[in-house]
């Protein structure tokens, strides 16, 4: 998966003839996960129509604060459309666009845009080689470079005026891949591994039965998936879970049982920066497990439960340059259980949630919680998507980092 999935792109097209490799790259962009939308110059739908990128991106194209076709209409307001981006890319960015970009001109809906928007912005140069070359286009380059927007530089090639040489806009899969690249190398967990926990375990008691929990890994996948965005290798150890993952940059390895969870855990603990503990791993486990199914009788039926190794102990007596977190989930005392944990087990930081809180624990798509690190500092949070506290989480981490 891209690092571009989920990524809100505002595309700025302006009236060139290498407007028409928009559509690829608008194709490309729905490609690798993101949401697009168009707007552009007057002039650019000369070169490609407003029907053929709005059917591809799947949204409305804008080129105009005002529908004059439908009177009705509310105006296109640019500087909601500027604050939605997560990025911004003007492909083609003509020598007029350039030009007018570089001095704050906003004389057209595309330049409203560029100057709302507060993300990062990437342009991509295209027009004839005597007019890339010219002084003046120059120090639109330069100038806008210096106001932190970022150059996708022009190629080399045959141009439209049958001329060879540079101003050619680069190709949709080369201002892509150069996205994707500049992105990477600003995440602040590139090139490094986070080791997750996720899920509940089984614990067999015969070929049908098991002991578990309701854990279902929402929260523990969440946070593998907030690993990645943030550029991390993640080892994503689950439990039995429903939920679904697709990131390149996670590893999954499924697991049933805490004595299973515990070798993969170990085996790749020592590579690891940060290791978070979200599973809900059982305390027992049956001592001997029976090969066929027992039979129901009308006498009591008893099993003998043994402890399950403690992985969270273990990893805390290995630990050397890991930032270690886990969780507690408590029902009383929370805050005291909690601290407790943190300093039996050596952990960095502790994640608490209650029962006793609405829409937070198992099976929601909700949590509530609190952050003690390990100078018994808390840190509160509202109810919020296990997504939001996911990120909320790694906000933590990485200050203490």
């Amino acid at each position: 998966m891209s690092v571009l999935n989920g990524k809100k792109i505002l595309l700025g097209v302006s009236g060139g003839i290498a407007a028409f490799k928009t559509a690829s790259l608008v194709r490309l962009f729905i490609k690798s996960g993101a949401e697009v939308k168009v707007v552009m110059t007057t002039a650019a739908k000369d070169f490609i129509t407003p029907l053929t990128l709005s059917t591809l991106s799947k949204n409305p194209v804008h080129s105009a604060f005002f529908d004059t076709e439908n009177e009705n209409e509310l105006w296109n307001n640019h500087v909601d459309l500027g604050l939605w981006a997560d990025l911004m890319l003007i492909a083609p960015a003509t020598a007029n666009t350039l030009s007018k970009m570089s001095n704050g001109a906003s004389d057209n809906f595309l330049l409203a845009c560029y100057l709302s928007a507060k993300c990062k912005i990437y342009f991509a140069p295209a027009m004839d080689l005597d007019m890339y070359k010219h002084q003046s286009t120059k120090n639109s380059i330069e100038k806008l470079q210096r106001f932190d927007n970022i150059l996708i530089p022009a190629t080399s090639g045959e141009l439209a005026s049958g001329l060879v040489g540079e101003g050619r806009m680069a190709e949709p899969e080369d201002i892509v891949q150069f996205i994707e690249k500049d992105i990477l190398a600003t995440l602040p967990l590139r090139n490094k591994t986070v080791l997750i926990t996720a899920g509940p375990t089984h614990e067999a008691i015969d070929p049908v039965r098991y002991i578990g929990n309701r854990s279902t890994g929402k929260m523990g996948y969440r946070l593998a998936h907030q690993a990645a965005n943030l550029g991390a290798k993640v080892i994503l150890v689950s439990g039995p879970s429903n939920e679904k993952i697709t990131h390149s940059f996670i590893e999954r390895i499924d697991v049933k049982s805490a004595s299973e969870m515990y070798d993969i855990v170990h085996q790749n603990y020592t590579d690891a920066t940060i290791v978070i503990a979200a599973a809900a791993v059982a305390d027992y486990t049956p001592a001997t497990v029976q090969d066929k199914k027992i039979k129901k009788k009308d006498a009591k039926l008893q099993i003998d439960l043994v402890p399950t190794k403690d992985i969270l102990a273990s990893m805390s007596k290995l630990k050397k340059q890991q930032f270690l977190v886990g969780f507690a989930l408590e029902t009383d005392n929370e805050l005291q259980n909690a601290i407790g944990k943190l300093q039996r087990k050596n952990l960095d930081l502790i994640v608490l949630n209650s029962l006793q809180d609405k829409g937070a624990g198992f099976a929601t798509t909700t949590n509530k919680i609190t952050i003690i690190d390990k100078q018994e500092k808390t840190t509160e949070f509202p109810l919020k998507s296990k997504t939001e506290v996911a990120k909320d989480i790694f906000v933590e981490i990485l200050r203490r980092l």
